[in-house]
């Protein structure tokens, strides 16, 4: 996780009751609004990029750069995924998933982490690695929720590979949120992180343990296995891909 995500995460912790219905019904409403996109080419990726340095550039992670464009070696990897969030038809976030295994093991907290992650993946362990989460500046002051719209793409991606936990590499004074939203855990104490100029700590929820509650506690989290395959779905040759996902948290309530 980069700074302009854990400033989100940070201001999303200030907008989070310890336990609502209501807050749930309103992040439910902005769902409706939602649509995810997996970007893979063309002027989508080129969007989210630009989105990345808008933000970093904002936030002093980087410097200016002529292309006005942030990538990096993990980007492109088989088992990365680049999302754009799209709000009325407007990118307002974005975010990139990579789902760790003994036969796609490079992430970037495996990277870092690699000491440590390294023999958990040989053992059979799988992992979400959520990376690279920046917001449109304006959208992200006047729309409180995205943060949570964001990162719910890390949670269908659990439910979506069985992954064994959901990794997160933050700074310590961002651990509550990660603590009271996912039951997150540190497994691993602070290092420096690639682009970063505070260390960093791994924290991990464990899925079989924690996913269940953080489901019931906020059901927008919720997706069916349709959003989840067309989410994460590699198109084969020849094959199209959906253009937009759109969130179905909402089928979860209608018929509590």
């Amino acid at each position: 996780m980069d700074t302009q995500q854990l400033g989100l995460a940070s201001a999303a912790s200030k907008t989070t009751p310890p336990s609502s219905s209501g807050f749930s019904r309103h992040v439910m409403d902005v769902l409706e609004h939602i649509e995810y996109r997996l970007c893979d080419g063309g002027e989508d990726l080129e969007a989210i990029y630009r989105l990345r340095y808008n933000s970093y550039v904002h936030a002093g992670m980087v410097k200016p750069d002529a292309s006005r464009m942030v990538m990096d070696k993990f980007d492109d990897l088989p088992n990365s995924y680049r999302f754009g969030v799209f709000y009325d038809g407007t990118l307002v976030s974005t975010i990139r998933i990579h789902y760790a295994s003994a036969k796609y093991s490079v992430s970037p907290s495996t990277d870092v982490f690699g000491d440590v992650l390294a023999r958990r993946l040989s053992a059979g362990e799988t992992f979400v690695d959520p990376s690279r989460f920046a917001a449109d500046l304006e959208w992200s002051t006047s729309l409180r929720v995205l943060p949570y719209v964001t990162l719910r793409l890390a949670v269908v991606a659990c439910n979506k590979f069985k992954a064994t936990y959901c990794l997160t590499a933050i700074k310590e004074e961002h651990s509550s949120f990660y603590q009271r939203i996912f039951r997150s855990e540190q497994a691993v104490p602070p290092r420096t992180y690639p682009g970063l100029t505070v260390p960093v700590h791994l924290f991990q929820s464990k899925c079989s343990e924690n996913m269940q509650a953080t489901l019931d506690r906020f059901p927008f989290f919720q997706s069916t296995a349709f959003e989840q395959r067309m989410l994460f779905h590699r198109p084969i040759n020849g094959e199209l891909a959906p253009l937009t996902i759109l969130p179905t948290a909402k089928y979860f309530s209608e018929a509590a």
